[in-house]
């Protein structure tokens, strides 16, 4: 399936030859303006359409938040915004790409084409940003912000190799959850704590939370593990995709690939590939469920009557002073 999108200009795949050349990400190249767009893209909603938007929209709320909050309201938006733009192309490439269905597990694990790349690109130019910006407000966003945006970096690049690209798409139906969890945070933030549309997003976030993330997350993982250790359990089964197959196959231009494209030659997929990539989705896998049992105590808390949360407060002071 090709990719609807304007191919790479001939500078820029050549500036980024290099880099693929040296980490080994064959299809990297054919991305990296997508890549960058992506970064660059979300930078500008943080710091200009976010802040435009909120003060035209809450302008007695935004205005006055303390410069913690601001923050986590502007990275809120970028990724209220990233996630509707991720999900629609995410479910566009899977309901229209036809090949996807007929793969056998060598597809699912090797196989390329141009429109599941650039859902991958937009993915990794999100992640890009958001590793910048947890690393620069650890202080504020924490620790488990920081993790998630390391994991989900090394996820969505290890692809371009190309490796399991048909799993790396699955998993970005995780963001289906993602714009309920973030008016969760907006309705906090704007005096509608408490209220029927908080309780409302509430049930529908704990709802998609919990299907998309851990159920089909857990699922495709499942799967995803079973088709990587077929692979490392069969020698020579594929072997590594050049840039030049890719050119010769497209033809004029490698991102119009209509077809699935498979390597050729002899190699099995690296132990430390196996390792990398699965200990990244373990991670991920697991921070899922650390955070639903954080958002069923967050969104239960905001409709607990006055008597239970006093009777839970004075718990918790029994059970410190014992």
């Amino acid at each position: 399936m090709r990719d609807p999108f304007l191919p790479a200009p001939l500078v820029v795949t050549k500036a980024a030859q290099p880099v693929a050349d040296a980490l080994n990400l064959k299809t990297l190249p054919l991305h990296i303006h997508e890549i960058v767009l992506a970064f660059f893209f979300y930078q500008s909603i943080n710091s200009l359409m976010s802040p435009t938007i909120s003060t035209w929209l809450f302008p007695n709320v935004y205005r006055h938040l303390p410069r913690r909050t601001r923050i986590n309201w502007d990275v809120h938006f970028v990724s209220l915004v990233q996630s509707l733009l991720i999900t629609f192309l995410a479910l566009w490439v899977i309901r229209t790409d036809q090949e996807r269905r007929n793969m056998d597990w060598r597809g699912r694990v090797w196989a390329y084409n141009g429109a599941t790349g650039m859902v991958q690109a937009f993915s990794a130019g999100y992640f890009l940003w958001d590793l910048m910006v947890s690393t620069k407000y650890v202080s504020v966003l924490g620790w488990g912000s920081l993790a998630h945006a390391v994991s989900a970096l090394m996820v969505s690049t290890l692809g371009f190799r190309p490796f399991v690209n048909y799993y790396g798409l699955n998993f970005v139906l995780y963001a289906l959850s993602t714009p309920f969890l973030n008016i969760h945070w907006f309705l906090d933030k704007i005096n509608m704590t408490g209220t029927r549309v908080q309780l409302y997003n509430g049930i529908i976030l704990l709802t998609t939370f919990g299907s998309c993330r851990l159920i089909w997350g857990v699922y495709q993982s499942i799967h995803m593990y079973r088709d990587v250790c077929t692979a490392l359990q069969t020698p020579d089964a594929v072997g590594t995709l050049s840039y030049d197959i890719i050119r010769s196959v497209c033809g004029r231009s490698p991102p119009q690939a209509s077809e699935n494209l498979y390597p050729s030659g002899e190699q099995t997929v690296p132990i430390w590939l196996a390792w990398a990539y699965l200990g990244s989705n373990t991670m991920l896998s697991s921070l899922n469920f650390y955070w639903f049992g954080m958002m069923i105590e967050a969104v239960s808390k905001r409709f607990r009557s006055p008597i239970e949360k006093t009777e839970q407060k004075k718990q918790r002071v029994d059970d410190r002073s014992r």
